[in-house]
């Protein structure tokens, strides 16, 4: 790989990063840019590569939030501790199973999402009042913790942007400290899948480790950003995240 495409990878890894932190998504430029500027490696090599990026990301990211925002740590470390084993087993799953059967479940609830933040415009701006049943802080750690960490193991665009919207809508909590939660989990799904492809041998060290401090950077860049701008500059990051992963996946799938 030459030294321009290196270059070109983290920028892209640097990018990522910022727009992760912010409300996740950071796949849609990182993910593309692997592929694309290194073609000769299989798809699973990618993946991985981008994982050990993503993971230091995640992790910068987390800790900015953790400094300056409150979270509800019975559900963060129940969900973190669940999604481990989550995204190892979507990770598992994907060299069995195709990615291609998940897209358009995928765009339908994208396209739930963007509908649901559209039509609710008051949706995540404030912290709202909602009874803390077990019911709803179980849902809090399970879907997260499960579901969508099988999903970032086995696929993975968009799973910063569902946990941020999950935590809203079943916590009552504005999109900043949803993002902070979000960030959590996103390490715990991130590590889970990690290990099985580093287990697998996939992981192109060198360059991940160089992405990784990139995309470590944006992540810090982006929180801050998030936080110091609040939570009605989140919410049209994450339109415009939503849109271009249904963008995306509806030209994979029908191109």
């Amino acid at each position: 790989m030459g030294i321009e495409h290196v270059g070109m990878l983290l920028a892209a890894a640097l990018g990522a990063g910022w727009v992760d932190a912010v409300v996740g998504g950071g796949g849609l430029i990182q993910l593309p840019a692997l592929l694309l500027l290194n073609p000769g490696q299989p798809v699973a090599t990618a993946l991985a590569t981008n994982k050990v990026a993503s993971i230091a990301g995640t992790s910068s990211a987390a800790y900015a939030y953790l400094r300056r925002t409150k979270i509800d740590r019975t559900v963060a470390v129940a969900g973190a501790g669940l999604a481990v084993a989550g995204s190892a087993a979507g990770a598992l799953c994907a060299s069995v199973i195709s990615s291609e059967v998940f897209k358009p479940v995928i765009m339908v609830v994208l396209l739930a999402v963007a509908a649901l933040v559209v039509l609710r415009p008051d949706l995540g701006r404030e912290p709202r009042i909602v009874l803390r049943t077990r019911r709803r802080v179980a849902a809090a750690i399970l879907v997260p913790g499960l579901a969508i960490a099988f999903y970032d193991g086995i696929l993975g665009p968009g799973t910063g942007t569902f946990l941020v919207v999950v935590f809203t809508a079943l916590l009552g909590i504005d999109f900043v400290h949803a993002s902070a939660h979000a960030k959590i989990i996103n390490v715990s799904t991130n590590l889970g899948a990690l290990l099985v492809f580093a287990v697998q041998g996939h992981i192109l060290w060198a360059l991940g480790l160089g992405m990784a401090v990139a995309n470590a950077t944006g992540a810090q860049l982006g929180a801050r950003t998030a936080i110091r701008r609040g939570s009605g500059f989140v919410r049209v990051v994450l339109l415009c995240v939503v849109t271009l992963l249904v963008a995306k996946l509806g030209y994979e799938q029908f191109a």
